[in-house]
């Protein structure tokens, strides 16, 4: 098992970020995702993952997960994927997704 499949089994819901350094859509997302995790404290972990310096595991999964661009997000808890969104998503949004599933668990 990858670092990354352990971190995606995590009881905790984990928001995952396929990222470009060059992407003017990923770099607006950041500072949203560092909102959310300022809100959201210890019920989310968020991991990023540049796309260009991680091309293994960016192949592996926009396969996996039919990723087309980024920035790609995926929501995961105790390994499923929960929610997908390629494209810029504001905060509303993924408070509102991850409200959504956390009271499904």
């Amino acid at each position: 098992m990858t670092k990354f499949e352990a971190l995606i089994q995590s009881d905790q819901f984990v928001l995952v970020d396929f990222f470009a350094t060059w992407c003017g859509p990923c770099q607006m997302q950041a500072p949203v995702l560092e909102e959310v995790k300022a809100i959201l404290q210890d019920d989310i972990t968020i991991i990023k993952i540049d796309v260009d310096k991680n091309q293994a595991i960016t192949a592996q999964y926009s396969t996996q997960y039919n990723m087309r661009g980024v920035p790609t997000l995926l929501l995961f808890r105790q390994g499923k994927l929960l929610w997908k969104q390629s494209g810029y998503t504001d905060k509303h949004t993924l408070l509102y997704h991850f409200n959504k599933y956390k009271d499904l668990y």
